[in-house]
């Protein structure tokens, strides 16, 4: 037996859904929170920070609430439609309202996406291991990661085709493409994925039920050795500090580009659509240097090469397009982190615990996506855009100091078996 490419292709159709509207999410919203509605950077990244802080208490609710759920659609697929159809709905109402200036409507209409998101993101993660074979989950969880960076590149692309480069342009049509991009994928995934037929025919596969004894073996009763927990809380705490400096870019840049380079429309999406293309590259590369160095040198490597990327941008005082060769070292760099931090802090834990460290892994980086548009945005508004830069630069280097600390989770990953498992990484 091996994986069934095709319908990991299809599952991920539900993760490439919600990953083309993230990517529309942080780069459109924050210009017209600014643009249209004339707020300040400090608020405008408070509401940026909205979404992290909804996830923090619905992606474990609806991940726990669609795993006790049965229905004739099986228990994932009612929260990916339901969620999809209340997002898209309210996704049309957000540039109508920014079109009137009416900012209580366009609050509302967002908190309505925001929270329908919130409500299938993890019944559609989940979807996969509940369809795959546990050997096979590594290189169906790659296709997955892929299918969702076909989504963000397949966003920017329609950002950069259908935003006018005008000072104040009407997101209507981009906003409508994307809202059918995410109909679409749901629709062929519904027609093609029926899950409670494939869940029965999967029943009897071997290796498809978790290893309840393994699970057995869960560290509970043992306390975690000093050396160890330390080096726990220093990569937790690396973790806090390169998210927020990669995320104060990725949610400002859109205006940076706009205020500081004088970019107009959607123009500014070329640099990130670099940035995404060298990381998915980078996968493979960093996933054979990593298994003949180790995680950490690796994680090293790709924060020195991130930190030196961010200082390199704030020399560039109008655009140019050497900036696409810079954001390509920072797709290099972030791929780097991620390929290496996930399995860094499960490698500390034991087999029943691997949920509750996964949990400690997201808990520290959606709190650095809650504290950093928030700060950033303070910074910017009350001293210069020219901040950014130089602000990310600081909390990189901070997680730098704080890696050089972790002593442990560090073995050698295995050679993988397929160049596929090299695309593996945690988002």
């Amino acid at each position: 037996m091996k994986l069934n490419y095709r319908r990991t292709i299809l599952i991920g159709l539900a993760f490439m859904s919600i990953s083309a509207f993230w990517q529309l999410y942080d780069n459109i919203i924050p210009l017209i929170l600014q643009n249209n509605f004339g707020l300040g950077e400090t608020l405008t990244g408070g509401i940026m920070a909205l979404d992290n802080i909804l996830a923090l208490f619905m992606l474990p609710l609806f991940g726990s609430l669609s795993d006790r759920t049965r229905t004739r659609l099986g228990k994932r697929t009612p929260f990916i439609i339901g969620g999809t159809a209340l997002a898209v709905a309210f996704m049309m109402v957000i540039p109508y309202s920014a079109r009137i200036k009416s900012f209580p409507l366009f609050f509302v209409s967002l908190g309505v996406v925001l929270f329908a998101m919130g409500t299938y993101r993890s019944p559609a993660v989940a979807l996969m291991p509940d369809l795959t074979p546990k050997p096979y989950r590594s290189s169906a969880n790659a296709v997955i990661n892929l299918m969702g960076a076909v989504g963000g590149i397949t966003t920017l692309i329609l950002i950069r085709l259908l935003v006018p480069k005008v000072d104040l342009p009407d997101y209507r049509d981009v906003f409508l493409a994307v809202s059918s991009l995410m109909v679409i994928a749901v629709i062929i995934l519904v027609l093609t994925i029926k899950e409670n037929k494939l869940s029965k025919q999967l029943a009897g596969t071997p290796g498809f039920k978790e290893d309840e004894e393994d699970l057995e073996g869960s560290s509970s009763s043992h306390e975690m050795p000093r050396e160890v927990k330390r080096s726990l809380y220093f990569i937790l705490a690396s973790i806090f500090l390169w998210f927020t400096a990669y995320n104060a870019v990725i949610t400002a840049f859109s205006r940076y580009a706009t205020n500081v380079w004088g970019l107009k429309g959607g123009s500014f999406v070329d640099a990130l659509m670099v940035a995404t293309g060298a990381a998915i590259l980078s996968f493979i590369p960093i996933g054979i240097i990593s298994s003949k160095i180790g995680r950490k040198k690796t994680i090293i490597i790709g924060i020195v090469t991130m930190s030196l990327s961010y200082l390199s941008g704030f020399f560039f005082l109008e655009y140019s397009p050497i900036i696409n060769v810079v954001f390509a070292f920072t797709g290099f760099g972030w791929a780097a982190i991620n390929v290496n931090s996930y399995p860094m802090v499960v490698e500390m834990s034991k087999s029943g615990d691997i949920g509750k460290y996964t949990g400690l892994y997201y808990t520290f980086s959606m709190a650095a996506q809650i504290f950093t548009p928030v700060f950033s945005g303070f910074l910017l508004e009350n001293i210069s855009y020219r901040t950014l830069f130089p602000y990310s630069v600081t909390f990189s280097l901070l997680s730098l100091c704080t890696m050089l600390m972790v002593k442990h989770g560090d073995s050698k990953p295995p050679k993988k078996a397929s160049k596929l498992e090299n695309f593996d990484v945690e988002d």
